[in-house]
């Protein structure tokens, strides 16, 4: 199983840009479907985009689409989220996740490693 830890969360405005990132431990990284959730205050935790093992397919949620860039580096071991045009309602604990289905998943369930998140808070 892998270990994931997510880093590059902080304040920015609203329309800013910003990048984070997920550093995975383990020899099997690269087999491994990724993907990003988000949780704000008092909210479900949600899919935000994922990533097949190949990092050639991706989706997004609707939310998101157009605004957010998920890719992955498997010689690094690290998946990114590049997102642009941040809103404050996209303010949450960004976290990483990955589940053993190489063509990647949207559920909660089908994932057996999280990271500990990433605080992305957006002003207005």
């Amino acid at each position: 199983q892998v270990q994931l830890v997510e880093s590059g969360g902080r304040l920015v405005q609203d329309g800013d840009s910003l990048r984070i990132s997920c550093a995975a431990s383990g020899r099997l990284f690269s087999s491994y479907g990724m993907s990003w959730f988000r949780q704000a205050p008092g909210k479900e935790r949600e899919f935000v985009a994922g990533v097949d093992f190949s990092g050639r397919n991706t989706g997004y949620a609707d939310s998101v689409k157009g605004r957010f860039t998920i890719s992955r580096d498997n010689a690094r071991n690290t998946v990114y989220l590049q997102m642009n045009s941040l809103k404050p309602e996209d303010t949450a604990v960004y976290l990483c996740a990955a589940t053993r289905l190489s063509r990647g998943s949207r559920n909660l369930a089908d994932f057996g490693a999280w990271g500990p998140g990433t605080q992305v808070t957006v002003s207005s």
